[in-house]
Protein backbone atom coordinates (compact mmCIF):
# COMPACT_ATOMS: atom_id res chain seq x y z
CA UNK A 1 0.00 0.00 0.00
CA UNK A 2 1.59 3.52 -1.27
CA UNK A 3 1.09 6.44 1.33
CA UNK A 4 0.95 9.94 0.47
CA UNK A 5 3.07 12.44 2.09
CA UNK A 6 2.11 15.91 1.57
CA UNK A 7 3.99 19.25 2.96
CA UNK A 8 3.58 21.08 5.84
CA UNK A 9 2.05 24.29 4.00
CA UNK A 10 0.99 25.71 7.32
CA UNK A 11 2.99 28.64 8.71
CA UNK A 12 4.23 28.58 12.18
CA UNK A 13 4.99 32.09 14.24
CA UNK A 14 8.53 31.73 15.23
CA UNK A 15 7.76 33.31 18.89
CA UNK A 16 9.96 36.89 19.42
CA UNK A 17 12.38 36.56 22.39
CA UNK A 18 14.87 39.34 23.39
CA UNK A 19 18.32 38.96 23.94
CA UNK A 20 18.45 39.61 27.49
CA UNK A 21 15.75 37.42 28.21
CA UNK A 22 17.81 34.47 26.37
CA UNK A 23 21.03 34.96 28.12
CA UNK A 24 18.59 34.62 31.50
CA UNK A 25 17.99 31.55 30.75
CA UNK A 26 21.10 29.70 28.95
CA UNK A 27 22.03 26.96 31.54
CA UNK A 28 25.11 26.85 32.47
CA UNK A 29 26.93 23.35 31.06
CA UNK A 30 30.11 21.15 32.32
CA UNK A 31 31.20 18.10 30.67
CA UNK A 32 31.64 14.60 32.48
CA UNK A 33 33.31 11.37 31.75
CA UNK A 34 32.51 8.34 32.55
CA UNK A 35 35.30 5.66 31.97
CA UNK A 36 35.33 1.88 32.02
CA UNK A 37 38.63 0.43 32.46
CA UNK A 38 39.06 -3.55 31.99
CA UNK A 39 39.46 -6.16 29.13
CA UNK A 40 37.82 -5.85 26.19
CA UNK A 41 34.68 -8.53 27.10
CA UNK A 42 34.96 -6.64 30.13
CA UNK A 43 34.52 -3.07 29.04
CA UNK A 44 32.42 -4.47 26.26
CA UNK A 45 29.84 -6.35 28.22
CA UNK A 46 29.43 -3.24 30.90
CA UNK A 47 28.78 -1.07 27.94
CA UNK A 48 26.06 -3.76 27.05
CA UNK A 49 24.70 -4.01 30.76
CA UNK A 50 24.82 0.29 31.15
CA UNK A 51 22.57 0.27 27.60
CA UNK A 52 20.07 -2.40 29.11
CA UNK A 53 19.41 -0.13 32.64
CA UNK A 54 19.37 3.29 30.64
CA UNK A 55 22.13 4.97 31.13
CA UNK A 56 23.48 4.96 27.60
CA UNK A 57 23.41 4.17 23.97
CA UNK A 58 26.39 1.68 23.14
CA UNK A 59 27.40 4.36 20.04
CA UNK A 60 27.77 7.29 22.94
CA UNK A 61 30.56 5.11 23.98
CA UNK A 62 34.22 5.94 22.45
CA UNK A 63 36.00 3.33 20.51
CA UNK A 64 37.90 0.97 22.61
CA UNK A 65 41.69 2.13 23.73
CA UNK A 66 44.37 0.90 25.05
CA UNK A 67 45.50 1.92 28.66
CA UNK A 68 48.53 1.83 30.42
CA UNK A 69 48.27 -1.34 31.73
CA UNK A 70 49.18 -4.38 29.09
CA UNK A 71 46.12 -6.26 28.12
CA UNK A 72 43.81 -3.59 29.56
CA UNK A 73 41.40 -1.13 27.45
CA UNK A 74 38.91 1.70 27.81
CA UNK A 75 36.19 3.47 26.73
CA UNK A 76 34.86 6.85 28.10
CA UNK A 77 31.43 8.33 27.70
CA UNK A 78 30.89 12.10 27.61
CA UNK A 79 28.05 13.72 29.32
CA UNK A 80 26.83 17.82 29.05
CA UNK A 81 24.88 18.22 32.05
CA UNK A 82 23.57 21.32 33.79
CA UNK A 83 24.94 23.18 36.58
CA UNK A 84 23.40 25.77 39.35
Amino acid sequence: MTKSFLADTCITPTPLVSSDESAETTPARESVKVVIFGTKTGVNNTILTLYKLGFAQVNEWSPLLPSSNPGEVMSILTRHIMTT
